[in-house]
This record gives C-alpha cells, sequence and structure tokens, in this order.
C-alpha cells in the first residue's frame, strides 16, 4: 500500500486571510456596548471597594502632583503663566495627562489581566481596554471637579471659548484609545512592554507640557514636536481656551489630530491583526 505524502501547506481555502472588515467590526463593537460597561463596572468596583478614601482616589494623584509642582516650578524655575494662577495651568495639564496615563498603565495590560474571559466568552477583544479608558474618564470627571474648585478660590471663570472643548477632547481620546488599544495587543506578544511602559510613562510626563508651557520648545520645532506628541496641542489648546480666551492652538492642535487619526486607525487595525493570536499566546 502507497503512503501519500502530506502536502507542504494547507489548502487555500482553509488558509487565514486578514482583511479591513471596519464595517462588521464597528457593528460588534456596538453590539458588545453592555458589556463595555458591565467590565467598567467590575473595575470601578474591584478597584475603589476596599479603599478606605474610595472616589477620592481619583482625585488625590493630580492634586498631589498639582502641589509638588506648584512649590518646584512655580517658586524654583519661575514657569511663565501669563498671568494665570500657576495651580490653575498646571491642573489643566495634569488632567488629559493623567487620563492618558491611567488608559495606559491599565488598558495596555488589560487583555492579560482578563485572559480567563478572554479564553471562555466570545467578543471584540478590544472591550477591555476600552473598558479600561472607560474607568479613566471616570476617574477624570471626578478629579474635574477640583478643577472647578479651583476657579472659585483663585476668584477667576473659564472662558467662552472653553465651547471648544468637545473638538480638543475628540483629538486627546482618539489619540489615547487608539496607542491603548494598539499596547494592549504588543504587550501579549512581547511582555516586556508591561515593564517598561511604566519608565516610559514618568519620562512622558516631563517630555509634555504639563507642568511648563509650550513657550520651553523652540519655534520652529513645535509643529514636528506636537505630531509627534498630540498631548501637548491638546494641553496648550486646553490652557489657551479656557484659562486665556483665545481659540485653540490650531498650530499645535492639527498635526497632534493627524497623529491621532492615524493612531487610532492603524493602531486599531493592527490590533484586529495581532487579535488572531490572542487566546493561544495569553
Amino acid at each position: 500500500m502507497s503512503i501519500q505524502a502530506l502536502p507542504e501547506a494547507p489548502p487555500e481555502e482553509l488558509r487565514f486571510h486578514f482583511g479591513f472588515h471596519f464595517i462588521r467590526w464597528a457593528r460588534e463593537l456596538w453590539q458588545s456596548r453592555e458589556l463595555v460597561r458591565t467590565l467598567t463596572e467590575r473595575e470601578l468596583r474591584s478597584r475603589y471597594k476596599q479603599a478606605s478614601l474610595g472616589y477620592a482616589w481619583a482625585v488625590i494623584t493630580p492634586v498631589i502632583f498639582m502641589v509638588v509642582f506648584s512649590v518646584f516650578f512655580k517658586r524654583v524655575a519661575k514657569v511663565p503663566t501669563h498671568g494665570a494662577p500657576y495651580e490653575l495651568f498646571s491642573y489643566l495639564g495634569l488632567l488629559p495627562w493623567t487620563f492618558f496615563s491611567s488608559s495606559m498603565s491599565q488598558g495596555a495590560s488589560s487583555l492579560i489581566t482578563s485572559k480567563m474571559l478572554l479564553n471562555r466568552i466570545y467578543c471584540p477583544r478590544e472591550v477591555f481596554p476600552l473598558s479600561n479608558v472607560a474607568v479613566a474618564a471616570v476617574d477624570t470627571t471626578i478629579a474635574t471637579l477640583i478643577l472647578g474648585l479651583l476657579f472659585v478660590i483663585k476668584g477667576r471663570a473659564p472662558h467662552m471659548e472653553t465651547l471648544w472643548l468637545p473638538v480638543i477632547l475628540a483629538v486627546q481620546v482618539a489619540f489615547t484609545v487608539g496607542l491603548t488599544i494598539f499596547a494592549s495587543g504588543v504587550m501579549i506578544y512581547l511582555r516586556d512592554v508591561r515593564y517598561g511602559l511604566p519608565l516610559v510613562l514618568q519620562l512622558g510626563l516631563f517630555a509634555t507640557p504639563v507642568a511648563y508651557g509650550i513657550e520651553v520648545i523652540p519655534k520652529a520645532a513645535r509643529t514636528v514636536y506636537a505630531a509627534a506628541n498630540p498631548l501637548a496641542g491638546v494641553i496648550t489648546s486646553y490652557r489657551t481656551t479656557i484659562l486665556y480666551g483665545h481659540p485653540p492652538a490650531w498650530d499645535l492642535l492639527v498635526p497632534g489630530a493627524i497623529t491621532s487619526a492615524a493612531m487610532l486607525v492603524l493602531g486599531y487595525v493592527a490590533f484586529k491583526r495581532m487579535e488572531v493570536g490572542f487566546a493561544d499566546i495569553a
């Protein structure tokens, strides 16, 4: 009896072919919106249930950084704030940065920490990092209450140009979501990212105009800088609109918006491409 040789490769119809199915992906994600809400609620409960201060921890971190920055940068470095109280100036930088860093630090490892669910239920895998972004959004919303208190204490009020906030917020969220989703997929395959990410975020805090203004960056390099770090344009635009009553810093926000849109699309596509191996590797 002759033995037939095995084929060197599976037939074409059995091979996996990756395609760009944005409409199907969007439909599946929308159908899983209740799961995102459930995961968000579970994370909020587990994070603050055993904590004595509860949701106050969402406020403590940015307030402590504001106090430290006020002591050092206001008195020692003498950062120019163009007449605005430094506490408001720095806190407007800390809010978007805290949202970004919290989303990244928790969302990037969300697939690893949820691997039991990852292997047991079928759902779009991006719901796990997205739920952590939602948790960071809740924490940031709570921390925003301190901003209102600071305006009252300093005897100031936000300007009408604050109405530009949805545009600025869209750039911030697009960049944060895109990078968080991408990082969560990469961490499944490269676990070293889990240990290097906290260091990168610590360095990023000082590489982003949180404690200082955009004036520190040479004028000729600001466009490239804003494109490489969209949070620079976001933070500067929050300050120009809310504090100073000017339009957003378009020269910084537009390059950052282009980068953010590209990061959202490319990060999501890369995530879906990596998704096929999550269950086996996680």
